[in-house]
């Protein structure tokens, strides 16, 4: 093999006993070449998750006009609608991109749109899809992902990361990656949605909105911190040997499994919340807690005054702190987290977006750095309002499965709450926790009573 080749093959390598074997490498362009001089300004919220990336994957099963090559080109074409993507990342502090006496509001990272494409990556899994909902463990499901840290010269670095994996009944793993900087969860997922359009050859159901001119804020004297983002930003990192030691399962609820745990609660309790708690009261071991705090991240897109379309392109991630007496048992605690969601203000995110700018001021003078916001603490997110399942590659058939994950959330683990692909009040739970406490939930009896079903689980888990 040549040297190149065997640097590539070494890049693309999995894990010993992978049943995914990644084979090549390209780059995906835009059909359309983006005007000259072209830039995208990032938001204080999208400059903050600078620790953090997400991660999509979505199961297709095989149809007749899904394959690899008629998936790159449907690619290529909706990658005309998001520049951004295609662009690179260059820092607007009065050099390259931007003059010395740029607004503050221009300054932080920025998206030069140079048509440089987003990375492609081709894999083939050996298992069907069945074989491998069945089988995989959530670690597993990385393999699905493929991702390459920013380097020292983000001018030549990919944010944009798209693996196409192949079964072996010709179902396919779509696996997003892409930096937080550019997109949160919910963007990242529907963006899947513009690709299936442009696959069926229609219009999406949620076109990218690529502007918000409401978050380019500029506060005339820095805000006092929000406590929440005071106190991350002031917490130890966690060790990067903590960090190789967290891993995930993902437990699927099914709609009467979540119908009879909404029934054992109070009238009116959301399923978000009654898994939230579920999931905080097993991993924290709870009933001899006490009085505690969760953080919620929350997606306040439609929760603004003026809301943002679901194809809003960029961060809108609030990250509150919820309390709870844990001894109070499950109800009580259920109760307390629906509370605080409904009763955030908007208030708080400008908030923290003028903090947040301000900060950003700071950071490019070297008064300050990047600060982990999922974590270290327990974090719950909540997208299990999002239309994820929608991205019909082929009409009539949406995905199998859905799944989410967020990169550097490092500490005491995270739960994503999802949609499920039956619909109506049926949930996915992916969970991220250190290795001996995620091996310990899958084992949960608790959560196991309540209907959850192990889909990607531990090894450890699915041998129990």
């Amino acid at each position: 093999m040549p040297a190149a080749a065997a640097a590539v093959a070494a890049g693309l390598a999995t894990g010993p006993g992978s049943r995914v074997t990644r084979f090549a490498k390209s780059t995906a362009a835009s059909v359309t070449p983006v005007r000259p001089g072209k830039t995208h300004t990032l938001s204080p919220l999208d400059n903050a998750m600078e620790r953090h990336t997400a991660h999509v994957v979505l199961y297709c099963r095989a149809a007749p006009g899904l394959d690899r090559e008629q998936l790159k080109e449907s690619l290529s074409e909706v990658l005309s609608l998001y520049p951004a993507m295609t662009g690179r990342l260059t820092r607007r502090e009065g050099g390259e991109g931007a003059p010395a006496d740029a607004e503050p509001a221009q300054r932080g990272w920025v998206v030069k749109c140079n048509d440089a494409g987003v990375r492609m990556v081709d894999a083939r899994a050996a298992a069907t899809l069945d074989e491998w909902l069945a089988t995989a463990t959530g670690d597993e499901e990385m393999d699905l992902l493929y991702y390459e840290p920013m380097g020292p010269e983000p001018y030549i670095w990919s944010p944009f990361y798209v693996q196409l994996t192949e079964f072996a009944d010709k179902s396919y793993a779509l696996g997003l990656s892409c930096t937080h900087i550019h997109n949160d969860p919910t963007a990242a997922a529907l963006f899947f949605q513009a690709w299936a359009a442009a696959h069926r050859r229609t219009t999406s159901t949620y076109p990218p909105f690529l502007h918000a001119p409401a978050f380019e804020v500029s506060p005339a004297s820095p805000p006092p911190p929000p406590p929440l983002l005071a106190e991350k930003s002031s917490a130890a990192s966690p060790a990067s040997a903590d960090a190789a030691a967290m891993s995930s399962a993902t437990f699927h609820f099914p709609e009467p499994a979540v119908r009879a745990l909404l029934s054992s609660l109070e009238p009116g309790t959301t399923p978000f919340a009654a898994l939230a708690a579920l999931f905080w009261l097993r991993i924290t071991g709870g009933a001899a807690g006490g009085e505690r705090e969760l953080t919620l991240a929350l997606d306040f897109r439609k929760r603004m005054y003026a809301p943002l379309p679901w194809g809003y392109y960029g961060s809108v991630v609030h990250f509150t702190r919820a309390r709870a007496d844990l001894a109070s048992g499950l109800p009580a605690v259920a109760a307390a987290l629906d509370a605080h969601v409904a009763g955030v203000p908007e208030e708080d995110l400008w908030r923290a977006v003028e903090w947040l700018h301000a900060r950003q001021q700071q950071q490019e003078a070297g008064a300050a750095g990047p600060f982990q916001m999922y974590g270290p603490e327990l974090t719950c997110v909540a997208l299990d309002h999002v239309p994820m399942y929608g991205a019909e590659f082929e009409a009539g058939a949406p995905p199998a499965r859905v799944s989410c994950h967020v990169g550097g959330a490092a500490g005491e683990g995270l739960v994503i709450v999802l949609p499920a692909a039956e619909g109506g009040e049926a949930r996915d739970v992916v969970v991220t926790l250190p290795a001996e406490a995620m091996a310990r939930v899958c084992r949960d009896g608790e959560v196991l009573r309540h209907g959850a079903q192990v889909v990607f689980g531990t090894k450890a888990g699915k041998e129990a």
